[in-house]
């Protein structure tokens, strides 16, 4: 056989490998329960980062109802010093969600992170001040946002992972682009809570009682995620 010939048998030999697919090679999708999925994890990843963002528009206040003895900058450092931590965990979270999502399923996963979430949020609008327990409240503060953190952690790779599961193949990047779009409306929603509240309250309402409003909406917002 001349290497021409011998040419063009290989290539009609691939493309007739290429062209030898089965069932199981194709996603079939329902396209209602893919609008469902996604819909559900973009709330769902909303009012996660709504719950995780809230905490940074409002340091300033935070810094002042936790760390009172410090000066105006080392109350806003130690504030974000407590912000930061969170994401020291979020990897954890990730390695500790993630497989436990492959054995239990994704949807359990994703329901006990926004739990937890909501638990952590809430837990830090009722946390009494250092005035009233003294370093204690710090502490509190630093375990809600470790639990904050954490998991975010889970919630955020196994979200992704979900809509990319139940996603077309052709369509997959861009519905899982939804997530992103979720996390930016939850960080708009609560810059604009705090926003309105800064506005509407006096400096010393903000600073006794309504710096907890953001936080303890995290419970129905959590069941509306959930």
């Amino acid at each position: 056989m001349s290497s021409h010939h011998e040419g063009l048998w290989r290539k009609r030999d691939t493309s007739t490998q290429k062209s030898d697919l089965t069932i199981d090679d194709i996603t079939i999708v329902d396209q209602s329960l893919l609008k469902r999925a996604v819909g559900a994890m973009a709330i769902g990843n909303a009012m996660e980062w709504f719950d995780f963002g809230v905490y940074s528009y409002i340091a300033v206040t935070l810094g002042r109802v936790f760390f009172p003895s410090s000066s105006p900058a080392a109350q806003l450092l130690a504030t974000f010093g407590t912000f930061a931590a969170a994401f020291l965990v979020r990897p954890i979270g990730g390695m500790v969600f993630g497989p436990l999502g492959d054995r239990i399923g994704r949807k359990r996963v994703l329901a006990m992170t926004m739990i937890m979430m909501a638990v952590g949020t809430f837990c830090i609008g009722i946390i009494p001040s250092y005035e009233s327990i003294g370093v204690m409240a710090p502490v509190l503060l630093l375990v809600a946002r470790l639990v904050q953190g954490f998991s975010t952690g889970g919630e955020y790779g196994g979200a992704a992972t979900f809509i990319a599961e139940f996603s077309l193949d052709k369509k997959r990047g861009f519905m899982s682009s939804f997530l992103e779009f979720g996390t930016l409306v939850g960080y708009v929603l609560g810059a604009g809570v705090v926003a309105v509240l800064t506005a509407v309250l006096s400096q010393e309402a903000l600073l006794s009682w309504g710096w907890r409003i953001p936080f303890m909406v995290a419970g129905p917002l959590g069941l509306i995620g959930l």
